[in-house]
């Protein structure tokens, strides 16, 4: 956590951040654009962010696309919330102002994630990738941190079929795409329909909305890291101003954020506080 606030004591460093949030998956050309500054400097910049993991990479073809990480965020808000009591909303609040100081805060709400359309988040666990793979595949694991569980043999082309509360999803389009054993799992993303609305008590329209997107997918890429896990998720397929990719914006860290709890202590996170 220390590393994390030294990364964000250095103003340009926090600019940075600032346009990766109004427009996610930037090279370096073009975050070098942002800031009055040498690309090498911009280069240092962007690494002193990584080590802190406030930022992940990903390469598409011959371009290093950055990505806002919000995970070290979303660990300072739970430790506040654990020793203060204080409610999430307002932890977040808190957080936001000291680090969006400048007039492109606005904007940034709006857009967080969806420029490029593609979710991207990085964490890193105190676990073993047997382990990690586990917890992504095992309704035991997942219906802890997460509430779902899913019924397949996680072989590529199988169906999966998605149960959370009462509610459950068969499809013959929601399958296993990929399914390397400790190391990669990608699924496409399950289907919405009337029952979904009704059990999430959700708009109907809303969701009928969002059953006429593309599906899309989600990976999980896993890479040892010593006594540590690297987690990177990365959620795509989702056409310009995907309502769904808004959704899936706003619950990815809180299920990783309770998925990384409960692998370190044995606890998933509590339900947060309205």
């Amino acid at each position: 956590m220390d590393e994390v606030f030294r990364a964000l004591a250095d103003p340009s460093r926090r600019r940075l951040l600032d346009s990766l949030n109004a427009r996610n998956g930037q090279t370096l050309r073009e975050l070098c654009a942002e800031l009055d500054m040498a690309r090498q400097s911009v280069s240092k910049h962007l690494a002193v962010l990584e080590s802190a993991n406030l930022i992940t990479t990903r390469r598409s073809g011959r371009e290093k696309l950055h990505y806002l990480n919000a995970e070290p965020i979303n660990a300072i808000a739970d430790r506040w919330i654990t020793r203060y009591h204080r409610a999430r909303v307002h932890a977040l609040a808190d957080l936001k102002r000291a680090l969006e100081a400048n007039p492109m805060s606005e904007r940034s709400e709006r857009t967080i994630n969806t420029a490029d359309n593609a979710f991207v988040y990085t964490t890193y666990i105190k676990t073993t990738p047997e382990r990690l793979w586990q917890a992504l595949t095992d309704p035991a694991f997942t219906n802890r941190y997460w509430g779902a569980g899913f019924d397949t043999d996680w072989q590529p082309g199988s169906e999966m079929v998605w149960h959370q509360r009462d509610w459950t999803s068969r499809d013959s389009e929601q399958v296993v795409l990929e399914a390397d054993p400790y190391t990669r799992l990608s699924y496409t993303w399950h289907t919405f329909d009337p029952a979904f609305a009704t059990t999430f008590e959700m708009n109907p329209d809303d969701v009928a909305a969002w059953a006429r997107e593309p599906r899309s997918k989600v990976t999980f890429e896993i890479e040892p890291q010593g006594e540590t896990v690297k987690l990177t998720v990365i959620h795509d397929g989702f056409e310009p101003g995907s309502a769904v990719l808004a959704g899936i914006s706003g619950g990815w860290p809180s299920i990783l954020s309770s998925l990384k709890t409960l692998l370190e202590t044995g606890e998933s996170l509590p339900e947060p506080v309205a």
